[in-house]
Formats: C-alpha cells, sequence, structure tokens
C-alpha cells in the first residue's frame, strides 16, 4: 500500500495518490485505488497496442468512492464482473466492475445479489455515486487563415 504513495494519478476527480494497482486478464482494463478511497477504472487497451501513436490514450472511464479510507489492495473478478476492494478500515466490499455499484460486504447477513444493478445503494461511510466519464469533446481543428491581418495604412 505504501509503494505507490507518491504516484499521483491525472484525474478529472481529485483522486489522492494511488496505493493499489491491478488489470483484468487481457490487460485491457487498468484499475486504481488510491489514498483517499476511490476507485478509478482506466481504459488501456488502445495505448498498450500502439503507445506511439499520439491518439492512443489512457482514458478514465469510471471513478467512484470505495472506501472512506485508503484502499489497499484490490482485484477484478471477470467472470461474475466484479470489483473486491480492501481497505485499512477492515472493510472488503463488492462492486460492479462496469458501474461502480455497490453490492455489499463480506461478512453481511444477506447474500450478494450480483445481478441487479438496477438499485443505487451506498456503503454506511460513502455518500458519492459512481461517475461514469463521458468521452471529452472533440477539440475544434484550428482552421488557415488565407488573409490574416495586416497594417494597412492606406485604410
Amino acid at each position: 500500500g505504501n509503494l505507490m504513495k507518491e504516484l499521483l494519478p491525472f484525474t478529472e476527480h481529485p483522486a489522492g495518490a494511488l496505493t493499489a494497482l491491478c488489470t483484468d486478464i487481457f490487460t485491457k482494463v487498468l484499475l486504481t485505488g488510491s489514498k483517499k478511497g476511490h476507485i478509478i477504472c482506466w481504459n488501456i487497451a488502445s495505448f498498450l497496442e500502439d503507445s506511439q501513436n499520439k491518439k492512443n490514450e489512457v482514458k478514465e472511464e469510471l471513478c467512484w468512492r470505495a472506501h472512506a479510507t485508503k484502499v489497499v489492495d484490490l482485484f477484478i473478478e471477470e467472470e461474475k464482473n466484479v470489483v473486491v476492494t480492501a481497505s485499512i478500515d477492515g472493510s472488503v466490499r463488492l462492486w460492479h466492475a462496469g458501474t461502480g455499484y455497490y453490492f455489499g460486504y463480506f461478512g453481511q447477513a444477506r447474500k450478494f445479489e450480483l445481478s441487479d444493478t438496477s438499485r443505487l445503494i451506498l456503503p454506511s461511510d460513502v455518500n458519492n455515486f459512481p461517475a461514469i466519464i463521458k468521452e471529452e469533446s472533440k477539440h475544434l481543428e484550428k482552421k488557415k487563415v488565407k488573409y490574416p491581418l495586416m497594417l494597412d495604412r492606406d485604410k
């Protein structure tokens, strides 16, 4: 957890220093956990295919607050499409990998209902819903000016 405490992600949300990393089995998705309890999902597939191409970027896709304290470990279980997170608060929680929806925590009395992702529930110590990061707006291409502004003393 302390090995990466100085690595700060470039993200739209103030996520704090990264403390945990994992990827899916095909290395298309990178999950990071932060000192402030956030989980950030990054799409790294196009970047790893051709890192020399400037158009291929590491794109932030999803961010959610998983814990009130530092995330110390996480992994993705692809068959069930869930993310398991652990924190220094002693809790181990289960989340939907594609949406960040909370399923519950290990040790709870009820069974995990992994098929129902329609109900938005949160753990008692977290009050922020997951944020899906939309594709950045396309930058307008700079148009070449045919007639640049010039000083004309006659006018």
